[in-house]
């Protein structure tokens, strides 16, 4: 069985990954880019089948206790004023045991509880992996192992190293996405203001016990030129795509001058028909990115983290893995580009017509089947795979 692994990236596909691997008595040293664990980031679902990892890892308290506890979201027009209102069920889908809570949270949790008995590397990268398991460096000395789990994201460069460039699975949807903290100058307390101009979102929130408010912005676009690593430049391709909208978006953009936490990126999604490749198996976003437009990220990663971990030390192996999360890995990314359209609506006439909706919605017979309609692809993906129960 394998002993020594290496996972590449301190996320929560990374951090969940050691949890299980270290649970199942492998060796497990975790590779973090960045200086120590990132902090906040936006909300995040937790649904159906990543629940039930949830539950089986101890943490379902602890989540419970750092739920963003939503409770209404409000659309503005461009003048200010309020068009439509939607309560927790409606803008949840009516989530039921669903848990929703804040990235930096989830992952700040998942260290806690790996930090002890998983060495953490931080400040350092992965160059290079060779046949027989060396993995060299940017500054520590090279060191074999048995296996590497690369768990850096959509970008990742695990995938680089062992499969080839990222245009190769990149399937671009054709949105960007930027999030960043704000000051809560709007005063907002457990809820969301939205503004919809064509083909671009504003969207403010603020969640229980934050005094600050996270802005994310979102819209169409062709395919941008950026350096990744060059925030400024960022923040000037968001401003520029913003020009014009109204409502608060002037004023947070402002403040996304400021913001220390700033995100940009496309809205992606990576398509693989192997996961594994050699000494070398990718889990999360490396694998299979949904897109933040599937809401199912987390979940993926995850489930992801729980079945890797048990099918190599089951004998199921990487193959394994595979086999038991192609289907609902496939379930899951089918929602991103069918949910994005309804983030960013194309048309002021479309506009019209969704705030509309949701101010009739309320007041329409049957509005639980309704609800329950809307949110019914999403929780179908969500609960697409029988857990296996590896600790037995």
């Amino acid at each position: 069985m394998t002993k020594s692994i290496l996972i590449s990236g301190a996320s929560i596909a990374g951090t969940a990954t050691a949890y299980w691997l270290r649970r199942h008595g492998f060796d497990v040293t975790v590779v973090e880019r960045a200086p120590a664990i990132r902090e906040g980031g936006y909300k995040v679902d937790i649904r159906g089948a990543a629940l039930q990892v949830i539950e089986r890892m101890g943490l379902m308290e602890a989540i419970r206790a750092a739920r963003t506890d939503m409770r209404i979201a409000t659309h503005y027009d461009a003048r200010g004023r309020k068009v439509a209102t939607m309560d927790a069920d409606l803008f949840g889908g009516r989530t039921g045991d669903d848990a929703e809570i804040m990235r930096g949270d989830l992952n700040e949790l998942l260290y806690e509880r790996t930090r002890h008995d998983v060495e953490y590397v931080f400040g350092d990268s992965v160059t290079g992996i060779a046949e027989d398991g060396t993995v060299t460096f940017e500054r520590s000395a090279p060191r074999r192992f048995d296996l590497v789990v690369g768990a850096d994201g959509a970008h990742s460069n695990t995938r680089r190293i062992a499969f080839g460039a990222e245009s190769e699975y990149a399937r671009d949807l054709g949105y960007y996405i930027s999030i960043c903290t704000v000051p809560n100058t709007l005063g907002l307390d457990r809820e969301e203001a939205v503004h919809a101009a064509p083909g671009r979102t504003a969207n403010v929130y603020s969640t229980r016990q934050d005094t600050r408010a996270k802005a994310l912005f979102m819209w169409s676009s062709e395919p941008l030129a950026y350096d990744h690593r060059d925030t400024e430049g960022q923040k000037d391709l968001l401003v520029t795509a913003m020009a014009g909208v109204g409502w608060e978006v002037p004023a947070l953009l402002e403040s996304v001058r400021d913001a220390k936490d700033f995100y940009f990126d496309s809205v992606t999604q990576i398509h693989m028909d192997r996961w594994s490749k050699g000494r070398v198996v990718l889990v999360g976003d490396a694998a299979y990115c949904a897109s933040p437009a599937s809401g199912q990220g987390t979940s993926l990663a995850l489930v992801g983290a729980y079945v890797l971990a048990g099918e190599l030390a089951n004998g199921g192996g990487t193959e394994g893995y595979e086999r038991e999360m192609r289907e609902f890995v496939e379930a899951n990314q089918a929602l991103g580009p069918a949910n994005v359209k309804g983030m960013v609506i194309g048309s002021p006439v479309a506009i019209w017509f969704q705030t509309r909706m949701i101010r009739l919605l309320p007041h329409l017979p049957g509005r639980d089947r309704m609800i329950d309609r809307i949110a019914g692809p999403i929780h179908r993906a969500a609960n697409a795979i029988s857990l296996k129960s590896y600790m037995e």
